[in-house]
């Protein structure tokens, strides 16, 4: 005799209850007043990585990590790790930057 409430259908029976329960639901638009709240800060992080300001701080980043790297002497793993990490970001800014002044549109972020 085969037994007809093992794990596996309950767990399809659940599934289908559950499905039958859901209701239908929108994401929120982003007009009016379904923005989330931090959108506000990152639009504002994002409109001032192509400025003068980014270009200069990239520029001063790319220097300090790497002289920290070349006459560094004995430094430790995680110091040097976040030395990476600062100058990828720096990196990272300066080609905003330059794609900005190079090409009208900026670079884009999707």
């Amino acid at each position: 005799m085969k037994k007809i409430f093992t794990k596996r259908n309950a767990v399809f029976l659940a599934s289908f209850l559950m499905l039958l329960r859901s209701k239908t639901v929108y994401a929120a638009s982003s007009g009016g007043g379904g923005s989330l709240p931090w959108e506000t800060p990152l639009q504002t992080v994002m409109q001032s990585m192509d400025g003068p300001v980014a270009y200069a701080v990239s520029i001063i980043g790319i220097v300090a990590a790497g002289a920290t790297l070349i006459w560094g002497g004995e430094v430790s793993e995680f110091t040097r790790r976040i030395v990476y990490l600062v100058l990828i970001i720096a990196l990272v800014a300066l080609a905003t930057s330059v794609y900005s002044s190079l090409f009208s549109n900026g670079a884009v972020f999707f």
